[in-house]
């Protein structure tokens, strides 16, 4: 199967293999590296690869990650689904990783998310606002915590570490908690980080930034990791147990 990639207009392959009793995606693209992931919520296992890559070196791969993958698909296959959010009162929602009862109280005017008592998170809405409308006021909402904080964060790690950011940037993202452009030196951090308490959000942005060092999860990586930051580990432990796909 090919098919187009209209953002960057370049072709896109995919194909499948089975590996071991486990069906692995292989997804060619106009790419350096080959990048190994497994999904939520079943484990999906897919391989994107430079376009000369073939099957054989994919298959070698994968066998060589096998135990790395069973391990993310019981891991994956051990967290409860999440409940679809009805955006109701009574529901509970984090912030910094805390729980919040939701309150939705319907009025005129504008949308608006207040914090009360450190217990209740109060939605404002107009009458009849839809259950999307709602998570999008409450993830809007999310954004302009994050982007309150993050130039702070950003101006403090810079000297540390020794790098620049360029730009920054906030989206939702389904399988990484963050992702670095090391040329354009931009980085961007998922929405659902402000969900977590401040340090993981912090752990993120320090792991994106070292990126800027060096590229690979490999020994120099997580030197740099143990230096600035040495209890890196355990923000990582806890970001391992949510339902995001973990890149090798």
């Amino acid at each position: 199967m090919m098919l187009w990639n209209r953002k960057k207009k370049k072709a896109i392959k995919t194909s499948q293999i089975i590996v071991d009793d486990i069906d692995v995606q292989i997804v060619r693209k106009h790419i350096k590296n080959l990048h190994l992931r497994v999904y939520p919520p079943h484990g999906h296992v897919r391989v994107a690869v430079p376009m000369h890559i073939n099957d054989d070196a994919v298959r070698h791969t994968v066998l060589d990650r096998l135990n790395w993958i069973r391990k993310q698909q019981v891991r994956l296959a051990n967290i409860p689904a999440p409940t679809p959010r009805e955006m109701i009162s009574g529901e509970c929602h984090y912030y910094l990783g805390e729980p919040y009862l939701l309150e939705v109280i319907e009025r005129h005017g504008k949308h608006e998310v207040v914090l009360k008592n450190n217990t209740q998170l109060l939605l404002y809405v107009r009458s009849g606002t839809c259950v999307d409308k709602r998570l999008s006021v409450l993830n809007e909402w999310y954004r302009q915590q994050i982007k309150s904080v993050l130039p702070e964060l950003i101006e403090k790690w810079e000297p540390i570490i020794g790098v620049k950011v360029d730009e920054w940037a906030i989206k939702k993202m389904k399988t990484r908690w963050g992702t670095c452009n090391i040329g354009s030196s931009r980085i961007w951090l998922n929405l659902e980080l402000m969900k977590k308490p401040m340090e993981c959000l912090e752990y993120v942005l320090v792991h994106e930034m070292v990126h800027l060092l060096e590229r690979y999860h490999n020994k120099n990586f997580k030197a740099y990791m143990d230096k600035f930051m040495p209890e890196w580990r355990l923000q990582d432990e806890v970001l391992k147990r949510e339902p995001l796909a973990r890149d090798y």
